[in-house]
C-alpha cells in the first residue's frame, strides 16, 4: 500500500475487463440487439487485450494489493489463462445457434465479460470476503446465461433452479465464513493459515466452519453430493451456455478451492483431506454409473463433468505440490476435451431444430466422416484411452495420489476409468456401426468447425508428444508459486 491509495498493477487486467465490458453494455444499449456480432467480436477483442496486460505487465510474480485481499501470482496467471480461453472460445462458437435460435441478445457476449471477471477475482482472492464477491458476480452472471433463451420452458427452468440451489450454496458458504471468522478471528488466508498453525489443534468450530466453506465450494464445481443442479442446467440452457459452463467457471471454482484449501487451511490438511477424498470418490462413482442410462448428450456429458471434477478433486486430496501440479493439468485437458465435445454437439441440427439424442448420432461415419473421428477422438480422450490427452490428465492425477500414500483412492479411480469408458465407447460404437439417421445440417458457422479441428487436434497422440511437456512445466510452475 502506498498511503491510503492500493497498489493497482496486480488488479490492472481486471480493471480492464469491467471497464470495457461497462463500455460495451453502453455501446450496446444505444445500438440495440442489431449489434450482436460486433459485441461479441469486441468481446473477444477485449478478452485477448486483458490477457495480453496480464503476461506483459504483471507477470507470474507473487502481489498482494487492496490489504491482502486480492493475490496474483503464476497459479492465477494459469488457471486465467484457461478461464481466457474458455470464455472467448464460448463467445465464437456462440454466434451461429444463438442467431438461428432468435436469441442473439447484445447482453450474451457481456455477461460472459462479467462471469469472466468474476471468475478472475475469484482466482486471487486471498480472503473469504473477495472469495464471496468474485463468487457472486459469476454466479448471478451465470443464472441470466442459462435461462437466455426466454421462451424455452426447459431453460427458464434451467436458470431458476440454478439460482434457487446457487443461493442455498452461497448461504452455506457465508455460514461457514461466518464461523471460521468468529473462532479464527480473520477472514485473510495467510493470517488464518499462521493462526491455524500456532494452535495445538484446530477448534471444532474452525472445523464446522470449515466444512460448510467446502460444501459451498462443491456445489460451484458440482462435485457429489452438491451435483443436483448440473444435469437439469447443462439439459435446459441453450447448448453454448452449457459449453461455457462445462468449462470456464470449472476452472475458476476447482482454482478457488485449491487456493482455499492450500493456503488458507494447510494446517488442517489432515481434516478437509478427508472431505476431498469422500466428494472425489462419490463424484467418480456417480459420474460413472449414473451416466450409463442417459440417452441425452447433454444429460450425459453433465454426469461426465460430474465425474471429471471427481478425478480433478484426486490431484487436491494428495495436498501437495505434485497433487496441485496434476490438478492443474488435468483441467487444462479437459478443457480442450469438453469445449470440443459440445462445439461437436452444436453441429447436430436437423431441419426441424436442433438434436440432442446420441440415437441422432446413428451411422454419422457414413454422412460426416471427418465429424465422427473429431467424435471419436473426445470420446477416447474423456475415457482415458492411453496416448491421447485425457490418459495423460488421469496419469498424473492418480500418481499423485499414489505418492501421496493414497492407493485405494487411486484404485477406485481406475475402476470408474473402466465403467466410464462404457458410455464413450457407445457413442462410437452408435457412430461407426448403426444404421445412418439423417444428415445433419450446415450453417453451424466456421468457429464451431475451427474448436473442433484444433480441439480434436490437440488431443491426439500425435501433438500430444509435442504439448505435454510445456503443459507439465507450465502447471509447475504455477503449483510451486502457489505453495510459497
Amino acid at each position: 500500500m502506498t498511503g491510503d491509495m492500493p497498489i493497482l498493477l496486480p488488479v490492472l487486467p481486471e480493471l480492464i475487463l469491467a471497464i470495457g465490458a461497462m463500455l460495451l453494455l453502453m455501446l450496446g444499449v444505444f445500438q440495440g440487439d442489431k449489434s450482436y456480432s460486433q459485441m461479441a467480436n469486441l468481446s473477444v477483442v477485449l478478452l485477448i487485450v486483458t490477457a495480453f496486460v496480464m503476461f506483459t505487465q504483471v507477470g507470474g510474480d507473487r502481489q498482494l494489493t487492496f490489504g491482502g485481499m486480492f493475490v496474483t501470482d503464476a497459479f492465477a496467471v494459469f488457471a486465467k489463462t484457461l478461464v481466457f480461453v474458455g470464455s472467448g472460445i464460448a463467445i465464437l462458437m456462440s454466434s451461429a445457434y444463438l442467431k438461428q435460435m432468435n436469441i442473439a441478445k447484445f447482453e450474451y457476449p457481456i455477461l460472459i465479460l462479467l462471469a469472466t471477471l468474476g471468475m478472475m477475482i475469484m482466482i486471487s482472492a486471498n480472503n473469504l470476503m473477495s472469495l464471496y464477491v468474485g463468487l457472486e458476480l459469476q454466479s448471478l452472471s451465470l443464472y441470466v446465461l442459462a435461462a437466455m433463451n426466454r421462451d424455452r420452458s426447459r431453460s427458464t427452468e434451467a436458470g431458476l433452479k440454478y439460482f434457487v440451489l446457487g443461493a442455498l450454496s452461497s448461504g452455506m458458504l457465508l455460514y461457514g465464513v461466518s464461523l471460521v471468522y468468529g473462532f479464527a478471528g480473520t477472514t485473510d488466508f495467510d493470517i488464518l493459515a499462521s493462526t491455524l498453525k500456532a494452535a495445538h489443534e484446530p477448534q471444532i468450530g474452525i472445523i464446522v466452519g470449515m466444512v460448510f466453506l467446502m460444501a459451498g465450494l462443491a456445489f460451484k464445481v458440482s462435485a457429489v453430493p452438491f451435483h443436483m443442479w448440473t444435469p437439469d442446467v447443462y439439459e435446459g440452457s441453450p447448448t453454448p451456455v452449457t459449453a461455457f459452463f462445462a468449462a470456464a467457471p470449472k476452472v475458476a471454482a476447482l482454482a478457488l478451492f485449491v487456493r482455499v484449501m492450500m493456503t488458507g487451511f494447510p494446517a488442517m490438511t489432515a481434516e478437509w483431506q478427508q472431505v476431498i477424498v469422500f466428494i472425489s470418490i462419490a463424484s467418480m462413482l456417480i459420474g460413472a454409473l449414473v451416466a450409463i442410462v442417459q440417452t441425452n448428450i447433454k444429460r450425459l456429458m453433465a454426469y461426465s463433468s460430474i465425474g471429471h471434477i471427481g478425478y480433478a478433486l484426486v490431484g487436491l486430496a494428495a495436498g501437495t505440490q505434485a497433487g496441485v501440479e496434476a490438478l492443474l493439468i488435468y483441467i487444462a485437458i479437459y478443457v480442450t476435451m469438453t469445449l470440443g465435445t459440445f462445439a461437436a454437439i452444436l453441429t447436430m441440427r436437423r431441419s426441424e431444430g436442433m438434436v440432442e439424442d446420441i440415437a441422432d448420432l446413428s451411422g454419422l461415419s457414413q454422412t460426416n466422416l471427418p465429424l465422427a473421428i473429431a467424435i471419436a477422438v473426445f470420446m477416447f480422450s474423456l475415457a482415458g484411452i492411453p496416448l491421447l490427452a485425457g490418459f495423460w490428465g488421469k496419469w498424473y492425477v492418480f500418481l499423485a495420489a499414489v505418492e501421496a500414500g493414497l492407493i485405494p483412492l487411486a484404485i477406485v479411480g481406475v475402476l470408474t476409468s473402466v465403467i466410464g469408458a462404457f458410455y464413450y465407447l457407445r457413442i462410437i460404437k452408435v457412430m461407426f456401426f448403426d444404421e445412418p439417421a439423417p444428415a445433419f445440417e450446415s450453417g453451424h458457422g466456421r468457429a464451431v468447425s475451427g474448436v473442433i479441428a484444433i480441439t480434436a487436434i490437440v488431443n491426439s497422440p500425435v501433438s500430444y508428444f509435442v504439448l505435454i511437456g510445456p503443459l507439465v512445466a507450465a502447471a509447475s510452475w504455477a503449483a510451486g508459486s502457489l505453495l510459497f
